[in-house]
Protein backbone atom coordinates (compact mmCIF):
# COMPACT_ATOMS: atom_id res chain seq x y z
CA UNK A 1 0.00 0.00 0.00
CA UNK A 2 1.47 3.70 -0.94
CA UNK A 3 1.59 5.56 2.23
CA UNK A 4 2.31 8.58 0.61
CA UNK A 5 -0.14 10.80 0.54
CA UNK A 6 -1.24 13.17 -2.42
CA UNK A 7 -1.34 17.14 -2.34
CA UNK A 8 -4.81 17.21 -2.21
CA UNK A 9 -5.27 14.20 0.18
CA UNK A 10 -3.36 16.75 2.87
CA UNK A 11 -2.28 19.81 1.35
CA UNK A 12 -1.49 21.67 4.08
CA UNK A 13 0.43 20.82 7.35
CA UNK A 14 -2.41 22.09 9.92
CA UNK A 15 -5.30 22.27 8.23
CA UNK A 16 -5.20 25.75 7.21
CA UNK A 17 -4.37 27.25 4.08
CA UNK A 18 -3.40 30.34 5.28
CA UNK A 19 -0.59 28.87 6.94
CA UNK A 20 0.99 27.42 3.30
CA UNK A 21 4.15 29.26 2.04
CA UNK A 22 3.64 30.70 -1.23
CA UNK A 23 5.29 27.27 -3.04
CA UNK A 24 2.98 25.36 -1.60
CA UNK A 25 0.04 27.43 -2.74
CA UNK A 26 1.41 27.18 -5.98
CA UNK A 27 1.74 23.67 -5.68
CA UNK A 28 -1.90 23.66 -4.51
CA UNK A 29 -2.88 25.22 -7.39
CA UNK A 30 -1.67 22.76 -9.56
CA UNK A 31 -3.07 19.91 -7.91
CA UNK A 32 -5.97 21.26 -8.59
CA UNK A 33 -5.78 22.21 -12.29
CA UNK A 34 -5.01 25.48 -12.05
CA UNK A 35 -1.90 27.27 -13.37
CA UNK A 36 1.14 27.71 -10.79
CA UNK A 37 0.07 31.74 -10.93
CA UNK A 38 -2.71 31.17 -9.24
CA UNK A 39 -1.23 29.59 -5.84
CA UNK A 40 0.69 32.93 -6.21
CA UNK A 41 -2.66 34.71 -6.72
CA UNK A 42 -4.24 33.47 -3.96
CA UNK A 43 -1.34 33.93 -1.66
CA UNK A 44 -2.06 37.71 -2.13
CA UNK A 45 -5.42 37.62 -1.29
CA UNK A 46 -4.55 35.77 2.01
CA UNK A 47 -1.75 37.64 3.52
CA UNK A 48 -1.48 40.96 1.89
CA UNK A 49 -5.08 42.01 0.95
CA UNK A 50 -6.49 39.52 3.89
CA UNK A 51 -9.57 39.05 2.70
CA UNK A 52 -11.91 37.16 4.70
CA UNK A 53 -13.53 35.17 2.04
CA UNK A 54 -13.14 33.38 -1.33
CA UNK A 55 -15.64 35.32 -3.25
CA UNK A 56 -13.39 38.46 -2.52
CA UNK A 57 -10.81 36.72 -4.97
CA UNK A 58 -11.80 38.37 -8.05
CA UNK A 59 -9.20 37.54 -10.55
CA UNK A 60 -9.08 33.77 -9.69
CA UNK A 61 -11.74 31.81 -11.42
CA UNK A 62 -14.98 30.90 -9.99
CA UNK A 63 -14.32 27.28 -10.63
CA UNK A 64 -11.17 27.22 -8.65
CA UNK A 65 -13.01 29.49 -5.67
CA UNK A 66 -15.54 26.81 -5.38
CA UNK A 67 -12.59 24.19 -4.99
CA UNK A 68 -11.30 26.26 -2.37
CA UNK A 69 -14.34 26.96 -0.76
CA UNK A 70 -15.40 23.45 -0.40
CA UNK A 71 -11.81 21.58 0.49
CA UNK A 72 -10.92 24.51 2.42
CA UNK A 73 -12.72 26.83 4.32
CA UNK A 74 -11.67 29.68 5.83
CA UNK A 75 -11.85 29.72 9.68
CA UNK A 76 -11.46 33.51 11.39
CA UNK A 77 -11.28 34.28 15.79
CA UNK A 78 -14.06 35.69 17.04
CA UNK A 79 -13.89 38.03 19.62
CA UNK A 80 -15.53 36.96 22.80
CA UNK A 81 -14.19 39.92 25.26
CA UNK A 82 -12.55 42.77 24.58
CA UNK A 83 -11.13 44.93 27.27
CA UNK A 84 -9.58 48.48 27.20
CA UNK A 85 -7.42 49.77 29.93
CA UNK A 86 -8.36 53.17 30.94
CA UNK A 87 -4.73 53.44 32.30
CA UNK A 88 -2.94 53.51 28.84
CA UNK A 89 -5.26 52.39 26.47
CA UNK A 90 -4.04 48.52 26.07
CA UNK A 91 -6.63 46.07 24.65
CA UNK A 92 -6.94 42.82 25.63
CA UNK A 93 -8.30 40.26 23.16
CA UNK A 94 -10.11 37.12 24.34
CA UNK A 95 -10.61 35.47 20.66
CA UNK A 96 -13.02 31.98 20.28
CA UNK A 97 -10.87 29.25 18.27
CA UNK A 98 -13.08 27.59 15.92
CA UNK A 99 -12.70 24.07 18.49
CA UNK A 100 -14.77 26.32 21.01
CA UNK A 101 -10.72 26.69 22.85
CA UNK A 102 -10.36 30.69 23.98
CA UNK A 103 -7.11 32.65 23.62
CA UNK A 104 -5.57 36.21 24.68
CA UNK A 105 -3.67 38.24 22.85
CA UNK A 106 -3.15 41.95 23.56
CA UNK A 107 -2.77 45.21 21.94
CA UNK A 108 -0.32 48.03 23.07
CA UNK A 109 0.56 51.20 21.37
CA UNK A 110 4.49 52.67 21.85
CA UNK A 111 6.13 55.72 20.38
CA UNK A 112 7.34 53.12 17.88
CA UNK A 113 3.69 51.59 16.70
CA UNK A 114 1.59 49.32 17.73
CA UNK A 115 2.40 45.96 19.02
CA UNK A 116 0.45 42.94 19.74
CA UNK A 117 1.38 40.08 21.90
CA UNK A 118 0.28 36.97 20.34
CA UNK A 119 -0.76 33.46 22.26
CA UNK A 120 1.59 30.37 20.54
CA UNK A 121 -0.58 27.88 22.93
CA UNK A 122 -4.17 26.89 24.53
CA UNK A 123 -2.47 26.39 27.66
CA UNK A 124 1.43 25.65 28.57
CA UNK A 125 2.98 22.35 29.88
CA UNK A 126 5.81 24.71 31.74
CA UNK A 127 4.59 25.02 34.94
CA UNK A 128 6.03 28.57 35.86
CA UNK A 129 4.76 29.32 39.26
CA UNK A 130 4.48 32.85 38.74
CA UNK A 131 2.11 32.03 35.28
CA UNK A 132 -1.66 32.01 34.95
CA UNK A 133 -1.25 30.59 31.27
CA UNK A 134 0.23 26.66 32.47
CA UNK A 135 -2.47 26.82 35.64
CA UNK A 136 -4.45 23.91 34.03
CA UNK A 137 -1.59 22.98 31.46
CA UNK A 138 -1.48 22.51 27.91
CA UNK A 139 -4.51 21.91 25.80
CA UNK A 140 -2.98 21.82 22.06
CA UNK A 141 -0.79 24.12 20.05
CA UNK A 142 -1.79 26.69 17.92
CA UNK A 143 -1.67 26.36 13.95
CA UNK A 144 0.82 28.93 12.20
CA UNK A 145 -2.73 30.87 10.57
CA UNK A 146 -4.45 30.72 14.20
CA UNK A 147 -1.60 33.11 15.29
CA UNK A 148 -1.32 34.88 12.10
CA UNK A 149 -5.39 35.65 13.02
CA UNK A 150 -4.17 37.34 15.59
CA UNK A 151 -2.12 40.04 14.15
CA UNK A 152 -4.78 40.59 11.25
CA UNK A 153 -7.87 40.48 13.28
CA UNK A 154 -6.11 42.98 15.97
CA UNK A 155 -5.62 45.35 12.73
CA UNK A 156 -8.91 44.79 11.28
CA UNK A 157 -11.11 45.91 14.40
CA UNK A 158 -8.89 48.60 15.31
CA UNK A 159 -7.84 50.04 11.71
CA UNK A 160 -3.94 50.32 12.32
CA UNK A 161 -1.44 48.39 11.00
CA UNK A 162 0.38 46.25 13.48
CA UNK A 163 4.03 47.07 13.40
CA UNK A 164 5.63 44.77 16.03
CA UNK A 165 4.97 41.44 17.17
CA UNK A 166 5.91 39.47 20.74
CA UNK A 167 5.59 36.02 20.84
CA UNK A 168 5.22 36.29 24.72
CA UNK A 169 1.33 35.57 25.26
CA UNK A 170 0.12 31.84 26.34
CA UNK A 171 2.04 28.75 25.72
CA UNK A 172 5.99 28.13 24.86
CA UNK A 173 6.77 29.28 21.74
CA UNK A 174 9.55 26.80 21.39
CA UNK A 175 7.65 23.54 22.45
CA UNK A 176 5.59 24.47 18.63
CA UNK A 177 8.39 25.19 17.20
CA UNK A 178 7.20 24.34 13.76
CA UNK A 179 3.82 26.36 13.74
CA UNK A 180 5.60 29.60 15.01
CA UNK A 181 8.53 29.45 12.97
CA UNK A 182 5.71 29.05 10.07
CA UNK A 183 3.86 31.99 11.71
CA UNK A 184 7.08 33.95 11.44
CA UNK A 185 8.06 33.34 8.05
CA UNK A 186 4.91 34.14 6.76
CA UNK A 187 3.56 37.53 8.70
CA UNK A 188 7.33 38.84 7.32
CA UNK A 189 7.21 37.67 3.79
CA UNK A 190 7.82 40.57 1.83
CA UNK A 191 4.99 39.71 -0.86
CA UNK A 192 2.65 39.00 2.14
CA UNK A 193 1.68 41.27 5.49
CA UNK A 194 5.48 42.57 4.90
CA UNK A 195 6.36 43.19 8.63
CA UNK A 196 10.46 43.08 9.46
CA UNK A 197 11.54 40.07 11.14
CA UNK A 198 13.58 42.50 13.51
CA UNK A 199 10.35 44.12 15.02
CA UNK A 200 9.70 40.16 16.34
CA UNK A 201 10.72 39.02 19.58
CA UNK A 202 10.29 35.68 19.96
CA UNK A 203 10.07 34.59 24.62
CA UNK A 204 11.00 31.35 26.05
CA UNK A 205 11.63 30.04 28.86
CA UNK A 206 14.88 27.92 27.83
CA UNK A 207 14.49 24.75 25.63
CA UNK A 208 18.26 24.33 24.82
CA UNK A 209 17.75 22.30 21.33
CA UNK A 210 15.31 24.58 20.02
CA UNK A 211 16.99 27.55 20.69
CA UNK A 212 20.13 26.03 18.70
CA UNK A 213 17.91 25.26 16.36
CA UNK A 214 16.25 28.51 16.08
CA UNK A 215 19.92 29.75 15.64
CA UNK A 216 20.19 28.02 12.24
CA UNK A 217 16.82 29.49 10.74
CA UNK A 218 18.88 32.75 9.16
CA UNK A 219 16.11 34.72 11.02
CA UNK A 220 16.75 38.18 12.03
CA UNK A 221 13.92 38.13 15.35
CA UNK A 222 14.83 39.06 18.97
CA UNK A 223 15.10 36.06 21.41
CA UNK A 224 14.21 36.60 25.40
CA UNK A 225 14.59 34.41 27.78
CA UNK A 226 12.59 33.66 30.58
CA UNK A 227 15.01 33.55 33.59
CA UNK A 228 13.55 34.63 36.73
CA UNK A 229 16.45 33.61 38.95
CA UNK A 230 20.21 33.97 39.21
CA UNK A 231 21.15 30.17 40.10
CA UNK A 232 19.74 26.38 39.37
CA UNK A 233 18.75 26.02 43.01
CA UNK A 234 16.08 29.10 42.94
CA UNK A 235 14.90 28.68 39.27
CA UNK A 236 13.97 25.09 39.64
CA UNK A 237 11.84 26.58 42.67
CA UNK A 238 10.26 28.68 40.23
CA UNK A 239 10.26 26.99 36.92
CA UNK A 240 10.02 23.09 36.47
CA UNK A 241 11.79 23.37 33.02
CA UNK A 242 15.13 24.27 35.52
CA UNK A 243 15.08 20.46 35.97
CA UNK A 244 15.59 19.98 32.47
CA UNK A 245 18.58 22.60 31.66
CA UNK A 246 20.79 24.14 33.39
CA UNK A 247 21.07 27.94 33.55
CA UNK A 248 24.89 27.51 31.92
CA UNK A 249 23.61 25.47 29.38
CA UNK A 250 20.78 27.86 28.04
CA UNK A 251 23.34 30.95 28.12
CA UNK A 252 26.09 28.70 26.19
CA UNK A 253 22.90 28.33 23.52
CA UNK A 254 22.74 32.23 24.02
CA UNK A 255 25.99 32.41 23.01
CA UNK A 256 25.23 30.14 19.99
CA UNK A 257 22.51 32.11 19.05
CA UNK A 258 24.13 35.79 19.38
CA UNK A 259 27.08 33.66 17.13
CA UNK A 260 24.91 32.56 14.15
CA UNK A 261 22.44 35.99 14.18
CA UNK A 262 24.22 38.89 15.50
CA UNK A 263 20.79 39.61 17.60
CA UNK A 264 21.43 40.85 20.68
CA UNK A 265 18.94 39.21 23.68
CA UNK A 266 17.22 39.72 26.25
CA UNK A 267 16.75 38.18 29.47
CA UNK A 268 13.54 38.28 31.12
CA UNK A 269 13.55 38.65 35.43
CA UNK A 270 10.29 38.47 36.97
CA UNK A 271 10.54 40.09 40.56
CA UNK A 272 9.01 38.28 43.36
CA UNK A 273 9.35 39.47 46.70
CA UNK A 274 11.38 37.38 49.45
CA UNK A 275 11.97 35.08 46.39
CA UNK A 276 14.49 36.50 44.08
CA UNK A 277 14.70 40.11 44.66
CA UNK A 278 17.64 40.49 47.18
CA UNK A 279 21.02 42.29 46.83
CA UNK A 280 22.54 38.87 46.18
CA UNK A 281 20.36 37.75 43.97
CA UNK A 282 21.14 40.78 41.92
CA UNK A 283 25.04 40.54 42.50
CA UNK A 284 24.77 36.67 41.15
CA UNK A 285 22.45 37.55 37.80
CA UNK A 286 25.04 40.46 36.91
CA UNK A 287 28.10 37.69 37.36
CA UNK A 288 25.93 35.14 35.23
CA UNK A 289 25.29 37.35 32.45
CA UNK A 290 28.75 38.87 31.84
CA UNK A 291 30.29 39.08 29.07
CA UNK A 292 26.77 38.32 26.94
CA UNK A 293 25.51 40.59 24.46
CA UNK A 294 22.21 41.06 25.81
CA UNK A 295 20.29 43.12 28.31
CA UNK A 296 18.19 42.30 31.37
CA UNK A 297 14.25 43.17 31.44
CA UNK A 298 13.11 43.68 34.81
CA UNK A 299 9.04 42.68 35.47
CA UNK A 300 7.18 43.13 38.60
CA UNK A 301 5.58 39.83 39.03
CA UNK A 302 1.74 39.68 38.41
CA UNK A 303 -0.43 38.43 40.88
CA UNK A 304 -1.58 34.86 40.13
CA UNK A 305 -3.97 33.49 42.73
CA UNK A 306 -3.03 30.12 42.97
CA UNK A 307 1.14 30.88 42.83
CA UNK A 308 0.55 33.70 46.29
CA UNK A 309 3.57 35.64 44.83
CA UNK A 310 3.76 39.22 45.27
CA UNK A 311 5.68 41.67 44.07
CA UNK A 312 8.38 43.42 44.48
CA UNK A 313 8.19 46.96 45.72
CA UNK A 314 9.57 50.08 44.05
CA UNK A 315 12.41 50.55 45.80
CA UNK A 316 13.46 47.19 46.03
CA UNK A 317 12.89 46.74 41.91
CA UNK A 318 15.11 50.16 41.57
CA UNK A 319 17.46 48.68 44.25
CA UNK A 320 18.02 45.91 42.16
CA UNK A 321 18.28 48.05 38.73
CA UNK A 322 20.88 49.93 40.41
CA UNK A 323 23.35 46.94 41.71
CA UNK A 324 23.14 45.00 38.02
CA UNK A 325 23.98 48.60 36.23
CA UNK A 326 26.73 49.31 39.03
CA UNK A 327 28.17 45.77 37.78
CA UNK A 328 27.69 47.07 33.85
CA UNK A 329 24.58 45.24 32.92
CA UNK A 330 21.95 46.89 30.73
CA UNK A 331 19.00 46.97 32.38
CA UNK A 332 15.08 48.36 31.90
CA UNK A 333 12.04 47.91 34.00
CA UNK A 334 9.24 47.19 32.15
CA UNK A 335 6.50 49.27 31.88
CA UNK A 336 3.11 47.60 33.22
CA UNK A 337 0.60 48.06 30.16
CA UNK A 338 -3.32 47.06 30.62
CA UNK A 339 -2.78 46.36 34.58
CA UNK A 340 -6.29 47.17 35.19
CA UNK A 341 -7.86 44.81 32.73
CA UNK A 342 -5.85 41.51 33.09
CA UNK A 343 -2.97 42.18 31.33
CA UNK A 344 -0.71 39.47 32.30
CA UNK A 345 -0.57 36.48 30.06
CA UNK A 346 -3.52 33.93 31.11
CA UNK A 347 -5.34 36.11 33.35
CA UNK A 348 -8.22 36.56 31.37
CA UNK A 349 -9.05 33.39 30.34
CA UNK A 350 -8.33 31.66 33.95
CA UNK A 351 -10.98 34.07 34.81
CA UNK A 352 -13.12 33.63 31.84
CA UNK A 353 -13.02 29.76 32.19
CA UNK A 354 -13.55 30.21 36.53
CA UNK A 355 -17.08 32.24 35.27
CA UNK A 356 -18.28 28.97 33.89
CA UNK A 357 -18.45 29.71 30.72
CA UNK A 358 -16.07 26.34 29.49
CA UNK A 359 -14.77 24.13 31.50
CA UNK A 360 -11.21 24.36 33.18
Amino acid sequence: MNSMMTMEEKPYPDGDIRSLYPAELRALAESLGEKAFRGTQLFSWLHEKRVQTYDEMSNLPKSFREKLEERFPLRHLEVVRRQVSAVDGTVKYLFSLGDGNVIESVRMVYHHGVSVCVSSQVGCRMGCRFCASTVDGLVRSLTAAEMLEQVWAIDRLDGERVSHVVIMGSGEPLDNYDNVVRFIRLVTDGKGYGMSQRNITLSTCGLVPKIRALAEEDLSITLAISLHAPNDEKRRALMPVASRWTIEEILDACRYYFSRTGRRLTFEYALASGQNDSARDAEELASLLQGINGHVNLIPVNPVRESGFRRSGKKVTEAFQNKLEKYGIHVTIRREMGSDIDGACGQLRRRYMSEGDMPV
